[in-house]
């Protein structure tokens, strides 16, 4: 029974001791409010061009932290569903999350999970590490398996500070499978349709101890290159001034670029484009 069907007074479950996931306490007492409910039959999969995907993410290592970013498409088969999707979000002050995926499945995946790191923190007194940050959100893309199944998947690519890592690897990059599998990523790594040209581009610009604007501007080249090959990927948008989200995660916590700034640098790189329409060749 809701508060409202009581009068506005909160169930027994909400003080009865328990456990610290908020996932697990809807799990329990309000499973219809997952965003990992299956919403159709076992036989039923989605047409994949029904629903809004998201697609290009990446996140590398720099030198004062971690960088992660999103190209801002989303599409629905062929057509271009939105041009201003926001792929990149922090879940807490030292943690951020991207998404590629369906992106309605995804945005509450991404709301659930903000919700599960501040409840462990009010019950617990203290945040968890960036380790069980990790697997509590591989734990909710597990739950997501049978949605995945069905053809809407959602994977997500987090990115941390962790001020117990040693100097110089403070920045940690994780990704996931559709099952839930962890994996830890060293230097850089991306998801999403236009992943695999994003992480060339990466390859060949990364380089150990970039400068945050050094980093930026990797990135803004390695996601004009999963555009440049992947259509479901968006560009800078020059004429609607739509450019990609990048943020960074450092010891003063989140920080997503201003516009101004993201805007200046996606231009210099769409200048450095017009002469040399492959991109930079990769640093000695």
């Amino acid at each position: 029974m809701t508060a409202s069907e009581q009068g506005g007074r909160l169930g027994e479950e909400f003080f009865t001791p328990g456990t610290s996931s908020f996932a697990e306490f809807l799990t329990a007492h309000r499973p219809d409010l997952l965003p990992t409910r299956k919403p159709f039959p076992d036989h039923v999969r989605a047409a994949p061009d029904r629903f809004p995907h998201g697609t290009t993410v990446l996140a590398l290592a720099y030198r004062d932290g971690v960088l992660i970013a999103g190209d801002r498409r989303a599409t629905m088969g062929n057509l271009i569903a939105q041009r201003d999707l926001e792929k990149v979000h922090p879940a807490d002050d030292y943690t951020a999350v991207a998404f590629a995926g369906t992106v309605g499945l995804a945005l509450d995946m991404v709301k659930l999970y903000q919700v599960e790191l501040t409840h462990f923190e009010k019950i617990e007194g203290i945040p968890m590490t960036l380790n069980a940050k990790a697997r509590r959100l591989a734990g909710m893309i597990r739950q997501n398996l049978g949605q995945a199944m069905q053809g809407l998947a959602v994977v997500p690519l987090l990115t941390g500070y962790d001020d117990s890592a040693p100097e110089g690897e403070r920045g940690r990059i994780f990704s996931f499978d559709v099952a839930g599998g962890l994996y830890e990523k060293q230097d850089f790594h991306a998801e999403g349709s236009g992943s695999p040209y994003a992480r060339g581009a990466l390859k060949k610009l990364f380089r150990r101890g970039m400068s945050r604007r050094e980093a930026a501007l990797a990135a803004l080249q390695a996601l004009y290159d999963a555009a440049d090959d992947d259509s479901a990927t968006g560009g800078p948008d020059i004429n609607r001034r739509i450019f990609p989200i990048v943020s960074v995660i450092t010891e003063d916590g989140f920080e997503r670029l201003a516009e101004p700034e993201t805007e200046e640098l996606s231009r210099e790189m769409v200048a450095q484009r017009r002469t040399r329409p492959d991109g930079p060749n990769a640093t000695p």
